[in-house]
């Protein structure tokens, strides 16, 4: 009494079932994250230094090279905060200022390096790849 296509019809049903349980139970343990830990000027960020090339606005559109920390979640001080972010930024600019911060940044890049922020603040320019940007700074050794 029973034909083809049920056999098909309940393997279909159980395939969906098997897939779709993974992701109900998922979104039932999502608990809320909690913002990361304070940074402050003379604190020390660590993580992995990526290299990015990207066009400048303000030369002509000539490519630069842009140096970003990825490291745990933190909290800026105030006024920043968390940056309007639920946990804080993750992801840290580093900005240049010569050519020899430059050139020490890229032998570093691709390693995990650790840094001593002196000025730190939430991306705000439209063309920032980073949530915040650290304008002062040096590397530590370990």
């Amino acid at each position: 009494m029973t034909t083809h296509r049920f056999g098909v019809r309940l393997g279909f049903a159980f395939l969906a079932a098997t897939l779709l349980a993974p992701c109900v139970g998922a979104q039932q343990n999502d608990t809320p994250q909690k913002p990361g830990k304070l940074i402050r000027s003379g604190d020390v960020l660590s993580g992995e230094l990526n290299a990015m090339r990207v066009r400048d606005a303000r030369k002509g559109g000539k490519r630069v090279a842009t140096y970003q920390i990825t490291s745990e979640p933190r909290r800026l001080p105030p006024p920043n905060g968390l940056c309007n972010l639920e946990t804080g930024p993750e992801t840290f600019q580093l900005v240049t200022t010569s050519e020899a911060q430059a050139a020490q940044l890229r032998s570093l890049a691709g390693r995990e390096i650790s840094v001593k922020v002196d000025e730190i603040a939430c991306a705000q320019d439209a063309g920032q790849m980073s949530e915040a940007i650290v304008t002062k700074w040096s590397v530590v050794t370990k």
